[in-house]
């Protein structure tokens, strides 16, 4: 952005320019998705219901596969229509040394070629396939009736899949690779520490060091997942990866929903950055997070959709509205997220997270020219107030189908809202043919759900101590 003015003096100043836009737009930032999963067909398209978070991702090994490439480009339209113009997408892989890397470079080229930002998160599972905690999986099988048992142990990967050292190879080749882009960096993403062993982790992160780029890791997503912390770690999770010597600006937590304050302050005092998601939080049963104490801690707070929204539609402008309208408290002095706070999170904050503050989330010389052309005609039909703060009105009514133009560096990426770099609708087609082709697993979903009554059965064994509601903490929210 090279001068921020009124219209009459800008043009003046500028005669020569191309004029984007017109009178009836409004000019957002672009907004930043700090934790998705570019899956390009959602969970529930794959007639897989939401259920709690240890069920349902069992259930998602049912789905088809449709490949990094086509996924990578129908999540990077989806985005691009809502006015997302950075995203952190966690990638998770597995298979062959050389399946893992071919599966990354497809992604890659994929966003390459859709013109979006991208701070790539490559992550690997490396223990805890089936149920949490290191070790459990051998004494789970044992309990399982045969023919379970023998599908259950399907789902771990066999001896040839990639390995710790091979993927930190792969890893360095797809940083040597895109270093130097404008629009895309390589990152880390260990699924989650009950799914990584400690020394995993620590080497995570001191290759993240080296390279200078982040980590970002699921924490207390779910309330299980809370109370492995203290069953398997002796301790609040967010407190052993501080004890780990992981937490720190570059490295980012999704999810939090079952942050303890102590976990807050740190949070705030180490500079690690949250990714809040209220819709996919909702969805999964997983609680609603502590924005509120977040906010108040002053620690970066950022906000993803976690390819998993509300309404299943990838609308950011419903998530900022569901985001801010969860966690206002009942009381006429308790906190309340206000709709600067909420934009904040969406822009400045994500660009916060990706250590990109000075460059992204702001409109405003020097920054990049990454812009968001809201058409207002619906939103304004059939009248406004015209004393109505303009960014409150398009946060309170704005979609994804109102957004008519994008612009990343400078560059026209979506016009008429429909992507200028592929064809969506060719993209689709090819998407469509190749899920087809798949056959559905009856034999596999009756095995699955037999082994799902057994690993929800191993949940409920775990004791949960009484807990005070967690959406009341004290004068902070």
């Amino acid at each position: 952005i090279a001068e921020v003015g009124d219209w009459e003096t800008l043009r003046a100043a500028h005669p020569d320019a191309t004029v984007v836009g017109s009178e009836r737009v409004a000019i957002m930032p672009g907004m930043i998705n700090a934790h998705h999963h570019s899956n390009g067909v959602s969970s529930i398209q794959q007639g897989i219901q939401d259920r709690l978070l240890e069920s349902w991702l069992l259930s998602l090994t049912l789905g088809r596969g449709l490949g990094p490439g086509l996924g990578t480009l129908l999540s990077a339209a989806r985005l691009l229509r809502t006015g997302v113009t950075s995203v952190v997408d966690v990638h998770s892989d597995r298979g062959t040394t050389e399946t893992y890397a071919a599966n990354a470079r497809a992604a890659l080229e994929a966003y390459d070629a859709a013109g979006i930002r991208v701070a790539f998160a490559a992550g690997l599972m490396t223990q805890c396939f089936l149920v949490s905690g290191a070790g459990e999986d051998d004494k789970f099988l044992a309990t399982l009736p045969d023919d379970v048992r023998r599908f259950a142990a399907r789902l771990i990967p066999p001896a040839e899949n990639i390995g710790e050292d091979d993927y930190f190879a792969v890893m360095d080749d797809l940083w040597r690779a895109y270093r130097a882009h404008d629009r895309i960096d390589v990152w880390f993403a260990p699924p989650g520490p009950q799914w990584v062993s400690d020394a995993f982790m620590q080497r995570i992160a001191q290759q993240a060091e080296t390279y200078d780029v982040g980590v970002q890791t699921h924490v207390t997503e779910s309330l299980y997942e809370m109370l492995h912390g203290p069953r398997y770690f002796g301790k609040p999770t967010l407190h052993h990866l501080h004890d780990l010597g992981v937490l720190g600006p570059r490295y980012s937590i999704a999810h939090g929903v079952w942050l303890s304050e102590p976990e807050i302050d740190l949070l705030a005092e180490t500079g690690t950055a949250v990714s809040h998601n209220p819709s996919s939080n909702l969805r999964l049963r997983a609680g609603i997070a502590p924005l509120n104490a977040l906010l108040a801690s002053g620690a970066t707070v950022a906000l993803g959709m976690d390819g998993t929204t509300i309404n299943d539609d990838e609308d950011y402008f419903d998530e900022m509205r569901l985001a801010m309208r969860l966690n206002r408290t009942p009381r006429f002095d308790g906190p309340v997220p206000t709709s600067e706070q909420t934009l904040h999170m969406a822009t400045a904050g994500g660009a916060r997270l990706l250590r990109k503050e000075n460059t992204l989330g702001t409109i405003a010389p020097g920054f990049a020219a990454d812009l968001v052309l809201v058409d207002l005609a619906r939103v304004t039909w059939p009248w406004v107030a015209p004393e109505i703060d303009p960014r409150e009105f398009l946060l309170m009514r704005a979609g994804a189908g109102d957004v008519d133009t994008v612009l990343i560096g400078g560059e026209i990426v979506l016009s008429g809202g429909r992507p200028t770099r592929f064809d969506i609708e060719e993209i689709g087609r090819e998407a469509a043919a190749v899920l087809s082709a798949q056959a559905y697993r009856a034999e596999d979903v009756e095995l699955l759900e037999r082994l799902r009554t057994h690993i929800e059965a191993y949940y409920r064994t775990w004791e949960i101590p009484d807990l005070v509601p967690h959406t009341v903490y004290n004068a902070r929210g």
